[in-house]
């Protein structure tokens, strides 16, 4: 019901199983990246999505997991796509991950779900402002083996979405 507003970090930290510490990454403005950080929003958002374990899920953009791991928590094992290459190669040393290095305007859902051995798949993902609506467009061609979608999406972005037609 409604939009939440979170705020994003300037500058985060995402461990590893293998460093037991925490890595510094300042978010990519190039990428659009804006990460999670309140874990009051992030718990709401986990409920809201009610991953079951063995789900069949997709998260595009985990960023630094703040929901990746909640989510792989729950199901047992998560597929991520992520383009920017040091987070996808700090993702790759979570064992419950199954990463998809990607422009997500290039992944295959289709062969995505057929590689998770799915008839449908869940998509998930905190999605940037810049690129919420090329990425919702093509998510519409696999509509046929997606099951559902769960996005975290910018105020200005669900207003164009819920705006009348031919206004700005």
């Amino acid at each position: 019901p409604g939009c939440r507003k979170f705020e994003a970090a300037p500058t985060s930290s995402f461990a590893t199983p293998r460093n037991n510490g925490r890595m510094k990454h300042i978010p990519r403005k190039r990428f659009g990246q804006h990460f999670l950080s309140d874990h009051g929003i992030i718990d709401a958002i986990v409920q809201a999505i009610a991953p079951q374990p063995g789900e069949p899920m997709v998260e595009i953009g985990p960023g630094l997991a703040a929901l990746t791991q909640p989510l792989v928590e729950r199901l047992g094992r998560l597929t991520v796509i992520e383009l920017d290459r040091d987070l996808a190669l700090r993702l790759r040393l979570h064992g419950q991950l199954d990463v998809i290095e990607s422009d997500v305007l290039k992944v295959d859902f289709a062969q995505v779900a057929q590689a998770l051995s799915a008839p449908k798949i869940r998509v998930v993902g905190n999605l940037p402002y810049n690129l919420s609506t090329p990425i919702l467009f093509h998510l519409l061609r696999y509509v046929d083996v997606i099951a559902d979608q769960h996005f975290m999406l910018q105020k200005e972005v669900i207003d164009r979405m819920v705006a009348p037609p031919a206004t700005a």
